[in-house]
């Protein structure tokens, strides 16, 4: 049997990318939750 995660950037990046989070009201939200507890890394 495969595994189920086979990574592509692109995949990557359309679905959790910083542009992407920024366009939704929900993604704004997650980002604002990141910046607030300290994260390194805000989106991919």
């Amino acid at each position: 049997m495969s595994q189920t995660y086979q990574p592509k950037n692109r995949k990557r990046n359309k679905t959790h990318g910083f542009l992407v989070r920024s366009a939704s009201k929900a993604g704004k939200k997650i980002l604002k939750n990141r910046r607030r507890k300290g994260r390194a890394k805000i989106s991919v």
